[in-house]
């Protein structure tokens, strides 16, 4: 295992490939996932199996997210995409694995429980392998904000540009079950397998049928989603914790934000989020070349020239 000086300054990946099976929340199919240890410096990479060699290749990054309705679907050039990318991408996160190639035999990631623990469970069984080229980080220099609607997802530099990520996290809903939650996470001081990786997706009951009839959620089921109805929880056993909602969709916020294909280092707030303005803020930081540095530990590279002098503000 890895120490946690070597966590966060070297690239990992899995000593050991891992499998798993389960059905595909959106298109009821069953579906088969491989994930297989990766060089530096791959970064996170899914190989569809059920099209030609040459077409299967999507990596897991902001610019490839073609779809954000329902879950994220990511696309490559040949138009061929992977769906319901995102509590896989956490758990990765969560893991800590930098490096991976994610081979499944469909066009969607299985949903299996509906939150990210399975994947979590399975990426430890592989175990972490420590790599011998330097991690880097996605540092952020100066406040970035996106609006959607009622929705703002905002990221601002650490104070003092310290190394972690902090989110804040505020969800919303019109009905007396979710009503308003909120919370805040220190990814310097707690784990997303201790905070975050057992809160499932959920949905409303009257949604459901609606759904299905436009050919989503046909492998939705009590088992792999919280099911709200008019007067609580349909769920069999109720909630793994009673702000399970909002810890999901802070479990949504990290799986889509990986998609820098870095980690950041960065205060994260976010106001109603969503699968769309999540992308949306990740667009919106790489279009500011002023924004961002990538770092090394112990070093700044700087990318961009003129970055070292926001970068100097806060040193």
């Amino acid at each position: 295992m890895l120490t946690k000086h070597n966590a966060h300054t070297m690239q990992t990946t899995l000593e050991n490939k891992v499998s798993c099976s389960g059905v595909g929340l959106h298109s009821g199919s069953q579906i088969n996932l491989v994930v297989y240890p990766a060089p530096a410096d791959t970064g996170i990479v899914f190989k569809r199996t059920d099209v030609a060699a040459k077409q299967a290749l999507i990596p897991a990054l902001y610019d490839n997210v073609c779809d954000t309705r329902l879950g994220t679907t990511i696309r490559n050039r040949h138009g061929v995409t992977v769906s319901t990318i995102e509590h896989l991408m956490a758990a990765f996160w969560g893991v800590g694995i930098d490096n991976a190639i994610v081979e499944l035999d469909g066009p969607e990631v299985p949903i299996m429980d509906g939150s990210s623990e399975p994947f979590v469970f399975m990426l430890e069984c592989a175990h972490i392998a420590q790599l011998s080229k330097a991690r880097r980080t996605l540092r952020i220099l100066k406040a970035v904000e996106v609006r959607e609607g009622e929705s703002v997802a905002r990221i601002t530099p650490n104070l003092e540009m310290e190394e972690g990520c902090i989110m804040g996290i505020e969800i919303q809903f019109n009905d007396k079950v979710i009503k308003r939650q909120v919370s805040e996470y220190d990814f310097r001081e707690t784990t997303f397998k201790k905070a975050l990786a057992r809160a499932r997706t959920f949905c409303f009951e009257q949604e459901v049928n609606a759904l299905r009839q436009m050919g989503r959620a046909l492998g939705g089921s009590l088992d792999n989603a919280i099911v709200v109805g008019a007067e609580g929880v349909l769920n069999e056993g109720g909630l793994r914790y009673n702000d399970e909602f909002v810890r999901h969709k802070a479990l949504d916020c990290l799986g889509d934000l990986f998609l820098a294909g870095y980690r950041i280092d960065a205060r994260l707030d976010f106001l109603r989020p969503g699968h769309g303005i999540n992308n949306k803020l990740l667009r919106a930081v790489f279009a500011d070349k002023t924004a961002f540095a990538i770092t090394e530990p112990g070093k700044i590279e700087v990318i961009f020239p003129y970055v070292q002098e926001a970068i100097q503000a806060y040193a």
